[in-house]
């Protein structure tokens, strides 16, 4: 079981989850969308490919870019394609 918390929220709780560079990754069904918002921030894996965010936000309060996801990942990530990785202060307990 894997959970993500920010700010007395639980963001994303999965028993099924992918670990890609240290990184847990949570799958788009077991995500609470009421808290994000998508983001106009992308960056760039040579590994993954390109990262898209979400902001995370829980009630007036807002982590900017706090939550990443591949779209479309390079085939050495395809295990992860739509999965959820958190940093910036979001917590995951495994």
């Amino acid at each position: 079981m894997a959970k993500a918390t920010w700010n007395g929220a639980v963001i994303a709780e999965a028993k099924q989850f992918e670990t890609v560079e240290g990184n847990v990754y949570f799958p788009p069904e077991t995500l609470d969308r009421a808290h994000l918002r998508p983001s106009s921030h992308t960056s760039i894996c040579p590994l993954k490919g390109v990262a898209h965010y979400y902001d995370v936000v829980v009630g007036d309060h807002v982590n900017p870019a706090a939550a990443w996801y591949y779209p479309n990942p390079k085939p050495a990530a395809a295990q992860i394609k739509d999965h959820v990785g958190f940093w910036k202060g979001v917590a995951i307990e495994k």
